[in-house]
């Protein structure tokens, strides 16, 4: 005799222990009066939760013997850094376990190219694939990471190297002063910026004779960076204390001006999403900024860390690298409260939700009054202050001005302009 009997899984109806259990929630209104007030006080704890939590500082490499001028990431390893030392040595470092990998006497006023393949298969073997040979000093380098043979250098000019010639295939030249920093533009392999002595930022084609453009500025630039995601901006980091963001297509208004730093301003990157901006200087603090923004979101500071001279997103835009006159290079969290551990869905979901309402009452006072608040060196703190006081003298004087001339006669001249000169073409 066959007998058919109903079976069921008891996973399937018996709740386990730990799990959470789903509540139901009426949406209405009417049921919850006071959910603005809720909403309110959470995000104000979630906002003082965050400078509670905010411990941005991971670690230090300090093999170095001298200045950290430059720092680089591979365009196809997120564990792998690269530094360069004052003192021409080069190294490499894992992120991941924290440890030096290589190190090798690189320069001594020559221009090296390295396989880094080369060099990670065969530390204590390393010997340079090309070296380039110029006719003055050379005082900037960059490359392309689609274009491995194309290599620019900088110094009375502006030449353009391939590896298969010994000799530069370009060289562009305008004015007679030094070129202090190059770079390839990070999408099209023909476009170059270059920052001069003479106050000049200047655009180059490497498919034309001469250069494109030149922007003047009433102060020296001392870096220089393409965003990633809109290839015709880029920024520019001055002597004035500021950076200036600019559209390459029309350089005679800067797109925004980004003002927090208290001294000269010598290191600047964008972040993979193009979204955000890293600098370093004299001031001894490494700011991060929105790309909109004209202040800055982070800063970060050390007790013992010196003028920053190189600054670097790591390229799953987590970290941010800073290399200071101490012979240190630091990792610092890109967002300062965030934690590295792996997280639950439903943690995940929480923290997404705390981020939508610090945004939704991020211009009330309070709100706003916690998330600005930073705990600086007297410094720092002294010379803003001093900033603040000389720009409201600078604005009352203008007004004043304005006030007992002529109308028209004292006419406004905005931020994005004030600074800038004139273009050549």
């Amino acid at each position: 005799m066959k007998v058919k009997a109903l079976t069921r899984a008891s996973s399937d109806y018996v709740g386990r222990s730990g799990d959470v259990y789903r509540l139901p929630r009426n949406a209405s209104p009417a049921v919850h009066p006071f959910h603005r007030e809720r909403e309110y006080t959470r995000a104000l704890q979630a906002t003082k939760l965050d400078k509670i939590m905010a411990k941005p500082f991971l670690c230090a490499f300090d093999q170095h013997s001298d200045a950290v001028q430059c720092l680089a990431t591979h365009p196809r390893r997120l564990r792998s850094l690269y530094s360069a030392s004052a003192d021409g040595e080069l190294k490499s470092w894992d992120l991941s376990n924290r440890e030096l990998l290589w190190s090798v006497g690189a320069h001594d006023g020559f221009v090296r190219v390295w396989d880094l393949d080369q060099c990670d298969a065969r530390p204590n073997a390393i010997t340079p694939v090309k070296t380039l040979l110029g006719s003055m000093p050379f005082t900037g380098v960059d490359t392309h990471w689609r274009d491995d043979s194309a290599v620019v250098t900088c110094g009375s000019q502006v030449d353009v190297w391939s590896l298969d010639r010994s000799d530069p295939v370009h060289s562009f030249k305008w004015g007679a002063d030094t070129i202090t920093t190059v770079k390839f533009n990070k999408v099209e392999v023909d476009i170059l910026a270059s920052c001069a002595s003479d106050r000049s930022v200047t655009l180059y084609d490497t498919r034309l004779k001469s250069p494109i453009r030149k922007l003047i500025l009433t102060m020296c630039s001392n870096a220089l960076a393409w965003n990633p995601m809109e290839p015709f901006n880029f920024t520019v980091a001055n002597e004035d204390t500021n950076l200036y963001t600019f559209d390459m297509r029309k350089m005679d208004i800067a797109r925004n001006v980004h003002s927090d730093h208290v001294a000269a301003v010598m290191a600047v990157d964008y972040a993979p999403t193009g979204r955000e901006i890293v600098s370093g200087g004299y001031d001894r603090a490494v700011r991060i900024w929105a790309d909109g923004e004209g202040r800055s979101r982070e800063v970060y500071v050390a007790r013992r860390m010196q003028r920053i001279l190189s600054v670097k997103f790591s390229a799953d835009n987590r970290f941010v690298l800073s290399g200071s006159d101490d012979t240190n290079i630091r990792l610092w969290k890109a967002q300062a409260s965030k934690s590295l551990q792996a997280m639950l869905p439903r943690e995940k979901r929480h923290l997404q939700y705390q981020d939508r309402l610090k945004a939704r009452f991020a211009h009330v006072k309070d709100v706003q009054r916690i998330a600005r608040h930073r705990h600086l060196p007297s410094a720092i703190f002294k010379e803003q202050k001093k900033i603040r006081v000389v720009e409201a003298s600078q604005k009352r004087k203008e007004s004043n001005r304005r006030s007992h001339s002529k109308p028209g006669a004292v006419p406004f001249v905005p931020r994005r302009v004030k600074n800038i000169v004139k273009v050549e073409e």
